[in-house]
């Protein structure tokens, strides 16, 4: 069964959603609200009357007392509430009535989804002055793109609002879309992060990835995005799949112990000219990992120089001598709360190639699986990549086990790798020695 848009999402147990922007917003919209019926879905613009019949009932309120009709109604599947139907649309909801319909859907735990502008059926848009229109009690805003505008002249049969789309994104008019023309939109405060309330989910919807292309595309442009917004879908034209589901992934190398078995500083090991510490740091850093953070304990001053050219975090743990759990702990209080997920790496094994822990977060995209871990001629290997709604069983460890003590409760993606080498950890000198006779 592949990604469902509510779980790529990461919605709130009763959320309140608005959808902007162009390209596939009433599909996406209908498609999400099929998942999380009962449920309300309403409009701060005008909806064109088609779109009345993808719902299952459909209420008009004009003004607050029209409110009323609520009282006893029985609530089943998509329930569609509109303001006064106009020729051939209806009218956006009031401020006031948009309040209203959010209190009701708190008392009666219904989630509630806005759409919050028009963009007369073009794949791009840019924003006018006065929208979106997104109420403040909004805490998921998905702005749409439809993809197949990239190549296509900037004119008002591809773009809803060209002169606006043609300031933001630096193009003239006539010009041919490209995928940085786009961001630029997408990035602009007057684009489309205009109005979204502080604290909302900001969610890029790069819809109509329906060729490789135009998927690999999507993820190109996902790695800009995700400096603005905190996640980055790429899906079908008719919302039937989700390709990915891009979010920063964050780096956290444990490097606390006192390797006092070992007789030395283990992570200040030299291997190809650097400490092995630095080997772990720069795979993550290259592999995209963002923010890196590495946490120390025994040899924080020493880690620290090893690591001085490197766009790392360095943190001190100094509860180090209470076991891995306690590090655990301190690297996930010091990524933050953007990262979707967190890829586990440790000191002793600098041999850990980019390219693997590319692949585990290529794997999380397509598949937002609670655990990704390699696997290695039958034994499981390093890194691992920790979803983050399993953030929270983290955080409860104690004393000196790590990540691997989930993995009995836990559904693992394993992902089949094909290099023994990886399955070396220098714990002993011997282990040391052979790291150092090997080729890679």
């Amino acid at each position: 069964m592949g990604l469902s848009l509510s779980r790529a999402l990461r919605l709130t147990p009763i959320p309140r959603v608005a959808f902007v922007g162009a390209g596939g917003k009433t599909t996406a919209l209908f498609a999400l609200a099929r998942q999380l019926e009962p449920v309300i879905v309403c409009a701060s613009t005008h909806l064109s009357l088609a779109q009345i019949k993808l719902a299952d009932q459909h209420l008009i309120l004009e003004k607050i007392e029209d409110c009323d009709q609520f009282d006893g109604l029985p609530l089943h599947g998509v329930n569609l509430v509109t303001g006064a139907i106009r020729g051939e649309r209806t009218a956006g909801l009031s401020g006031d009535i948009l309040t209203w319909l959010h209190a009701y859907c708190d008392q009666h735990g219904l989630p509630m989804l806005i759409e919050a502008d028009g963009s007369r059926q073009r794949p791009l848009k840019a924003p006018a002055s006065y929208e979106p229109v997104i109420p403040e009690f909004v805490d998921h805003v998905i702005v749409m793109v439809g993809l197949s505008g990239i190549g296509k002249p900037l004119t008002s049969e591809w773009v809803h609002r060209p002169e606006q789309f043609a300031s933001l994104s630096e193009l003239s008019h006539g010009e041919l879309i490209v995928p940085d023309a786009v961001i630029r939109v997408l990035m602009h405060p007057e684009g489309g992060i205009r109005n979204i309330p502080i604290g909302a989910l900001r969610i890029v919807m790069l819809n109509q990835a329906d060729t490789p292309v135009l998927q690999a595309l999507a993820g190109r442009m996902a790695r800009s995005l995700l400096s603005t917004y905190d996640s980055v879908l790429s899906t079908s034209a008719a919302l039937k799949k989700i390709y990915a589901a891009y979010e920063p992934t964050a780096g956290l190398i444990l490097a606390a112990g006192e390797a006092k078995r070992f007789g030395e500083p283990k992570q200040l090991l030299v291997w190809r000219d650097k400490p092995l510490v630095w080997h772990a740091a720069n795979s993550a850093l290259e592999a995209g990992l963002s923010p890196v953070v590495v946490v120390s304990g025994a040899y924080t001053p020493q880690i620290q120089e090893a690591l001085a050219n490197l766009p790392v975090k360095v943190i001190h743990n100094p509860t180090w001598r209470e076991g891995q759990s306690s590090s655990v702990k301190a690297g996930l209080d010091a990524i933050g709360n953007r990262a979707g997920a967190a890829v586990f790496l440790l000191s002793d094994q600098p041999q850990i190639p980019a390219i693997l822990i590319r692949s585990l977060v290529q794997h999380h995209t397509q598949t937002m699986s609670p655990i990704i871990a390699p696997i290695i001629d039958g034994q499981r290997g390093n890194p691992v990549l920790f979803d983050r709604s399993l953030f929270p069983d983290l955080m409860s460890l104690e004393g000196d086990i790590g990540g691997r003590h989930l993995f009995s409760r836990q559904s693992i993606q394993w992902l089949p790798w094909h290099d023994d080498r990886l399955l070396l950890d220098v714990d002993k000198p011997n282990d040391y020695q052979q790291l150092l006779k090997m080729s890679f």
